[in-house]
């Protein structure tokens, strides 16, 4: 092993956390439940100190130092997910747009010929709270996102009158409809 280079701002996580380092395995466990994720770590070193995580290069090297940030970003995602959580809110704007849990699947209206029925994945939960507003929570802030992005896919925001399933803090540019 080289000399450590270059190292990482240290991550601070709360007493109720756990984080361990098994091989090349870094498990996290919190109040909201456990999350382990598989880390190249072949230019990185890392030490667990009470309450501290320290992440070093071991070598100078552009690869070590990008991926230096990408793990650190995921072990920081990491214990936010397992102390307080992620969640997305979905937004139906259109006439006659609906969404239903029934379950661990949402029944979505959306203009179609036919109803739609998303089965909700293993460690994501949703809240319909009002028939156009959905809420995805899950303490794998991957898992969130990728089931967030597959229900707006269903039907896209257009850009014309703005119709569609968008994210809470999206904002669609209209366009200008054509003049004669």
């Amino acid at each position: 092993m080289s000399v450590i280079c270059c190292s990482a701002k240290p991550i601070n996580f709360p007493s109720n956390v756990m984080v361990e380092l098994a091989g090349n395995v870094v498990k996290v466990s919190g109040p909201l439940g456990k999350l382990d994720q598989i880390l190249n770590l072949e230019t990185i070193s890392i030490e667990i100190e009470p309450l501290v995580l320290r992440l070093h290069a071991i070598s100078g090297a552009q690869q070590a130092r990008a991926m230096l940030g990408t793990l650190r970003a995921l072990i920081m995602n990491m214990i936010k997910g397992v102390s307080a959580g992620f969640e997305k809110k979905l937004i139906l704007v259109g006439v006659g747009y609906r969404a239903q849990l029934s379950g661990r699947s949402i029944n979505l209206s959306l203009g179609l010929s036919h109803p739609v029925i998303y089965e909700l994945p293993e460690g994501v939960d949703a809240i319909v709270s009002t028939p156009t507003e959905i809420v995805i929570k899950g303490i794998d802030k991957q898992k969130v996102g990728q089931t967030g992005a597959e229900i707006r896919f269903f039907r896209k925001p257009e850009p014309y009158k703005g119709k569609g399933i968008r994210y809470s803090d999206e904002v669609i540019q209209l366009k200008e409809t054509k003049k004669k």
